[in-house]
C-alpha cells in the first residue's frame, strides 16, 4: 500500500475520530500546557483533509483545515518540528494558524508500533519563542504516554491488534445495534476463511507465527480497500473475517463478486499458493435471526463451499446437520434439568500465588447424556445461553454449588466457591433473593460465595443488573467480572458496581510467558484493577513461568492446568488433601 494509504488505513483502524473527550487525554495535553508555561496544547491527529483534536487546551474548534498545519508535516515526516515564529517561517506564514495570531509552535509525532504516523501533541504560543531540550524531552515522554493510553484503549475492549478490526464480540453487538431499525430485513452475512487448519499448522511451522500475522494483516488491509471505510470488516476468528454485503443484492451476482475479490485478496497474501480460502454467505433477518446464529451458518457455508472445492457457497438449511443436533441437545438438556444423574458439577482449584495454598475453586457444569455419552460445555453451553434455559440451568448450578457448600462447611474449613451467571439471570427481578433465600435453607455463609458475570453480560440491562449485584452484594455475596478485558463496558461504570474481584480472560495468560504486548496489557489491567479497588483473578495459567510473571505482576490469584484441571468430587478432595500437604511440606523446607 502506498504510504499515506496505509498511515490513513492505521489512523482509521484505532476508531479515534470523532469519539467523545476522554480525561485519560486531556490530562496529558494540560501537562504539555503547563510544561511549556504556554495557553494551547492539542492532541492532533491527521486524516485525509483536517486535523482532529482528540484533546484541546485553549483552542475552541474541534477541527482545522490539514493544508498548512504543521501537525501534518509531524505525521507525515514521523519527526519533532519547532517553528519559533510561524510569522517568519516561509512555510507556514500564510498558514490558517499564523492568520489566528499563532507564532510559536512545537510538536512531536505520535507514532504507532507499525511506524505510521498517526498525528501529533502539539503546544503553541501567541509569542516568539525557543524550547529547550528538556521541554522536548518532556514533550516526547508525553507523546509517548499518548501512544501508550491509545494502544491500551485500543486492544482492552473489542479490537483485534494483529488485524487492527472489530472482533467477533463486536460483529454481535453491532447487528443488535441495527435491530430496531432494520428489524426484518434480508441482509447477507459473509465470512472469508483464508485457509485451513492443516494450512495454518504445516505455515507456523515452516515460516512462524509471523505466517500467520502477516497473512491476516494483508486480508485486513485489501478487506478495508474492498469495502471502503463506511463499510466494516470484522476479524472473526483466527483467519477468518465477517462483513455485511450491501443491502438488497442481487445473490447470484454478489457470489460472482465474491467470488472475483476472493482471487485478488489471496493474489498479495503471503504464502497464497499454500491457502485454500473459502467464502460463506448466510442469508438472515435482521432482529429475528440471532447474530451468532447467522455467523454460524456463515461459517459453515464457508466450510461446505472448501469441502465441495468451489470460491462461494450460500448457507443451506437442509444442510446444517448442527443446526439439527443443536435442535436435539436443547431439548435433551431441559430434559435432563429434572433427570437426577445426568448433570453433575466439577471444582477448578484457585490457588493463592503468594502463599500456593488452595483459596477456593470454580464450579462447572457437566453434562452426560444417557445415550450420547459426555457432551462438552464448550457445545451445550452456547447453545442453552441463547434460550430461556439458561436461567433454570443456572438456577440449578447454584442449587448444587451451595449444596456442596454446605458440606464442605460442615466438614472443616471454609471453602470458597465460584458460579458463572449470565445476562439472562440479571434480567429476573427476584434472582438476588432466591439466591440469598437458597444460602439461607443451606446455612452456607453468603461471603463463601462468589457469583461471576462478565461485563458484557453488566452492560445488556445495566438498571436491571446494577439493582441485582447491589441487592447480591449487601446481602454479603462475593461478585467477579469475568473475562475481563474482553468487554467493551467502560471504566466510569466498572467502578460503581459492588464487585470485589476481576478475572483476567484466559486469552491474555496463555502466552504470557513469550508475548510482551500481553505482557503490557496484563500488567495494566492488574494496575488498573487495584486502582479501582479490585483483588485479581487470572484464568488459563498453563505453566510456573507464567504463574511467577503474574505472582511479579501483584496478581493476587489463578486456575488453570498448572494447579489442576476440572475434577470431579472425590479426586478434589484427595487433590485438596495432597496439595495442603504439599505447600505444608514446601514451608517447612
Amino acid at each position: 500500500m502506498h504510504t499515506e494509504d496505509a498511515r490513513l488505513y492505521a489512523l482509521h483502524q484505532l476508531k479515534l475520530l470523532d469519539t467523545p473527550a476522554s480525561e485519560s487525554f486531556d490530562r496529558i495535553t494540560r501537562m504539555a500546557a503547563q510544561i511549556f508555561g504556554l495557553p494551547i496544547a492539542a492532541i492532533s491527529l491527521t486524516d485525509s483533509d483536517r486535523q482532529w483534536f482528540k484533546s484541546r487546551v485553549g483552542v475552541d474548534d474541534q477541527t482545522i483545515p490539514r493544508a498548512q498545519a504543521p501537525c501534518s508535516q509531524v505525521a507525515e515526516l514521523t519527526e519533532s518540528l519547532v517553528i519559533p515564529d510561524l510569522a517568519a517561517d516561509p512555510d507556514y506564514a500564510t498558514s490558517p494558524l499564523a492568520a489566528q495570531g499563532v507564532r510559536f509552535y512545537a510538536g512531536v509525532p505520535l507514532v504507532t508500533p507499525g511506524g505510521h504516523g498517526l498525528g501529533a501533541l502539539c503546544v503553541l504560543g501567541t509569542t516568539p519563542r525557543t524550547a529547550t531540550d528538556s521541554e522536548m524531552r518532556a514533550l516526547r515522554d508525553l507523546a509517548e504516554m499518548t501512544m501508550s493510553q491509545i494502544e491500551l484503549q485500543h486492544a482492552v475492549g473489542r479490537i483485534d491488534p494483529i488485524s487492527g478490526l472489530p472482533n467477533r464480540r463486536q460483529l454481535m453487538e453491532d447487528l443488535d445495534d441495527v435491530a430496531p431499525d432494520q428489524r426484518g430485513s434480508r441482509r447477507l452475512l459473509v465470512l472469508l476463511d483464508l485457509a485451513r487448519d492443516d494450512q495454518l499448522k504445516q505455515g507456523m511451522r515452516v515460516m512462524g507465527s509471523a505466517f500467520v500475522d502477516d497473512m491476516v494483516t494483508e486480508a485486513a488491509r485489501q478487506l478495508y480497500r474492498a469495502l471502503g471505510k463506511d463499510r466494516v470488516a470484522y476479524h472473526v476468528g483466527t483467519t477468518q473475517f465477517a462483513f455485511l454485503a450491501p443491502a438488497d443484492v442481487d445473490d447470484t451476482a454478489y457470489a460472482r463478486f465474491l467470488g472475483s475479490r476472493l482471487n485478488a485478496i489471496l493474489s498479495v497474501a503471503p504464502a497464497r499458493f499454500v491457502l485454500t480460502a473459502a467464502i460463506g454467505v448466510a442469508p438472515f433477518s435482521i432482529g429475528t435471526t440471532r447474530a451468532t446464529d447467522a455467523l454460524r451458518a456463515a461459517f459453515g457455508a464457508a466450510q461446505d463451499a472448501r469441502g465441495d472445492n468451489v470460491a462461494v457457497r450460500f448457507h443451506s438449511l437442509a444442510n446444517d446437520g448442527q443446526q439439527a443436533r443443536s435442535f436435539k441437545l436443547l431439548h435433551a438438556f431441559e430434559a435432563a434439568l429434572g433427570r437426577p444423574g445426568e448433570l453433575r458439577l466439577v471444582f477448578q482449584p484457585r490457588v493463592d500465588l503468594g502463599t500456593g495454598r488452595c483459596v477456593g475453586a470454580e464450579a462447572l457444569l457437566r453434562w452426560r447424556h444417557p445415550t450420547l455419552g459426555d457432551v462438552s460445555p464448550a457445545e451445550f453451553i452456547p447453545i442453552i445461553e441463547r434460550t430461556a434455559i439458561v436461567r433454570q440451568a443456572t438456577m440449578w448450578v447454584l442449587g448444587a454449588a451451595i449444596a456442596q457448600l454446605a458440606a464442605w462447611q460442615a466438614a472443616g474449613p471454609d471453602v470458597h466457591l465460584s458460579v458463572n451467571i449470565s445476562a439472562a439471570n440479571l434480567e429476573e427481578p427476584d434472582f438476588a433473593a432466591r439466591v440469598l433465600l437458597l444460602l439461607i435453607k443451606h446455612h452456607v455463609k453468603p461471603e463463601l460465595l462468589e457469583l461471576e458475570i462478565t461485563e458484557s453480560a453488566v452492560m445488556e440491562n445495566a438498571t436491571t443488573a446494577s439493582a441485582q449485584l447491589e441487592a447480591l452484594a449487601d446481602g454479603g455475596v462475593t461478585l467477579a467480572i469475568d473475562d475481563f478485558g474482553t468487554g467493551y463496558s467502560s471504566l466510569a461504570y466498572l467502578q460503581r458496581l459492588p464487585a470485589h474481584i476481576v478475572k483476567i480472560d484466559q486469552s491474555f495468560v496463555r502466552a504470557l510467558a513469550d508475548n510482551a504486548g500481553d505482557r503490557m496489557l496484563v500488567r495494566s489491567m492488574i494496575g488498573l484493577s487495584h486502582g479501582l479497588g479490585y483483588s485479581v483473578v487470572a484464568e488459563g495459567v498453563e505453566t510456573a513461568a507464567v504463574a511467577t510473571l503474574l505472582r511479579e505482576m501483584g496478581c493476587e490469584a489463578a486456575q488453570g492446568f498448572l494447579f489442576a484441571r476440572p475434577l470431579e468430587l472425590p479426586d478434589w478432595d484427595r487433590w485438596l488433601h495432597d496439595h495442603a500437604a504439599s505447600v505444608a511440606a514446601s514451608l517447612a523446607a
